[in-house]
C-alpha cells in the first residue's frame, strides 16, 4: 500500500521551493510504460508551465493543497476556459480532453495536484508546445506566468507574443 501523508506532501513541496523550475513531481505508478500515470505535481508560484496538448491523451487535475488555475486556449492562444482549484474549497477536479491546449499555474505556494492520465508515459512532442507561448528558457516565459494568474476566458496573449 502506497501512503500519502502531510510528511510526503511538505517535502515535496519544499524540493520544488528549491529548485530552478519551482516543481518537482512524485510518480506513483512504477513504470513509464503503466497503462496508467499517477504522480503528484508539487508547484510553486513562478514555475512556467509552457502551454501544449496531448494527442490522444486526457488529464486528471485533482487539487491536494494550495492554490492553482488551469487554462484552456484555443488555437491561436485565447483563453477559452479557466478553472480555479482550491484545496480549501470549490472546484477541485477538473479533466482535461485529448488534444486541448493549456497550462497550469501556482497560485500559492505548498500547491501540489495529483495528477492522472492514460499511459504509457510519451514524452510531449515538440508539435504539441504552443508556439505561440515562449519555452521554458525563454525570458518572454516570466511575462506569461504573470499572465497566467489572472487570464480570463477571452483575454489574448500578452502584447510581446501577438501576431
Amino acid at each position: 500500500m502506497k501512503r500519502l501523508d502531510t510528511s510526503l506532501l511538505c517535502g515535496l513541496s519544499a524540493q520544488a521551493a528549491g529548485v530552478a523550475r519551482r516543481r518537482k513531481n512524485y510518480n506513483l505508478h512504477s513504470s513509464a510504460a503503466d497503462p496508467i500515470q499517477r504522480m503528484l505535481n508539487a508547484f510553486e508560484p513562478t514555475t512556467y508551465i509552457r502551454p501544449h496538448r496531448h494527442g490522444g491523451k486526457w488529464e486528471l487535475f485533482v487539487i491536494v493543497s494550495g492554490r492553482a488555475a488551469v487554462v484552456i486556449f484555443d488555437d491561436s492562444g485565447r483563453v477559452q476556459e479557466r478553472a480555479d482549484l482550491d484545496a480549501a474549497g470549490g472546484t477541485r477536479i477538473v479533466e482535461i480532453p485529448e488534444g486541448t491546449w493549456h497550462t497550469v499555474v501556482s497560485l500559492a505556494p505548498q500547491t501540489v495536484m495529483f495528477e492522472v492520465k492514460a499511459g504509457p508515459y510519451v514524452p510531449t512532442l515538440p508539435s504539441d508546445f504552443a508556439l505561440w507561448a515562449p519555452a521554458e528558457d525563454d525570458p518572454a516565459a516570466a511575462v506569461f506566468e504573470r499572465w497566467f494568474q489572472t487570464a480570463a476566458v477571452g483575454d489574448t496573449l500578452p502584447s510581446s507574443r501577438r501576431t
